[in-house]
């Protein structure tokens, strides 16, 4: 397991669902432990984006993450997410996480009321300071709104808090990152498969992956090579990658791609649910396609 709390290679992990589309536990622990030790990925990451945290209840919320540290958590990182639009709930989040025993949290940028600088820096520090774990700040302004991305400024100010460790990026602004990078001590995780490999080569850490629940270990290999400093190799692990990538994130949200691929291949995960839609059959022969010509 990596020395950093958050992991290298963490899965973006979808939370399985029954057909009647209630929360299936045993079908997540099921699918933690294959993510972990057949998976390639030495941390989860329950509760977020591809998750689809925003149609879970705080009771499923905190269940899920109780079961997963039961099934795998002596062996992976379990990294909860607890970012909601309101700073009073995502305390009360982080602490019912910390309870159940995540290792680490997840926190994204308050989004709809559109806080200033100010407030998103007040909001996630004094969620930091409600627990003990250390924190992962979630930078995805695509999903949080406008003038929700976190400034140099911000996330300098932020770096200098204890337990604020690390940056899931997904920003898509290298400028920005690489400031970071070279004048604070975060750990930069990329939450966007494509950007993987450029992130890693401008000293990012390790990826937080939709693309890891069906291919971890292919997406490992594209850091291993880099790691190992056959960078061409790891060019070509990564264009390798494309296909699939573009076929899990373009067309529809993540878990709509990876469980309709679970579906077809006997895994946990069920439906999603409403708002979003199941993929329909185009897509998931689109899916499987691209995931077989990227595992071989």
């Amino acid at each position: 397991m990596s020395d950093s709390p958050f992991g290298r290679v963490a899965a973006a992990m979808i939370t399985p669902f029954d057909p009647a589309g209630a929360l299936d536990l045993p079908g997540a622990r099921r699918l933690a432990a294959h993510l972990v030790d057949r998976g390639g990925c030495d941390a989860l990451v329950l509760n977020g984006t591809t998750g689809e945290s925003t149609t879970t209840s705080d009771e499923e919320k905190t269940a899920l993450v109780r079961a997963v540290v039961e099934e795998v958590g002596d062996r992976a990182r379990i990294v909860a997410g607890v970012g909601t639009g309101g700073t009073r709930h995502s305390v009360e989040l982080a602490r019912a996480a910390e309870r159940a025993g995540a290792h680490g949290l997840l926190v994204v940028t308050p989004y709809y009321s559109r806080p200033t600088q100010e407030a998103i820096g007040r909001h996630l520090a004094t969620v930091a300071d409600a627990t003990a774990l250390p924190v992962m700040l979630h930078d995805v302004p695509a999903r949080t709104g406008e003038g929700t991305a976190l400034t140099v400024e911000t996330l300098t100010r932020l770096a200098e808090h204890p337990r604020v460790l690390a940056v899931e990026d997904c920003a898509y602004d290298l400028m920005k990152t690489a400031r970071v990078l070279g004048s604070t001590g975060l750990t930069y995780y990329s939450g966007c498969d494509e950007l993987t490999l450029p992130l890693r080569a401008i000293g990012a850490h390790g990826c937080v992956s939709t693309v890891a629940n069906v291919a971890g270990p292919a997406v490992r290999g594209v850091l291993d090579a880099f790691d190992a400093g056959d960078h061409a190799e790891a060019a070509r692990r990564h264009r390798a990658l494309v296909p699939l990538v573009d076929a899990v994130t373009s067309e529809v949200p993540g878990a709509v791609a990876v469980k309709a691929l679970f579906a077809a291949a006997g895994l946990p995960g069920g439906p999603v649910r409403p708002p979003l839609l199941p993929a329909d059959e185009a897509l998931t022969l689109r899916l499987a396609g691209a995931l077989r010509k990227a595992v071989g």
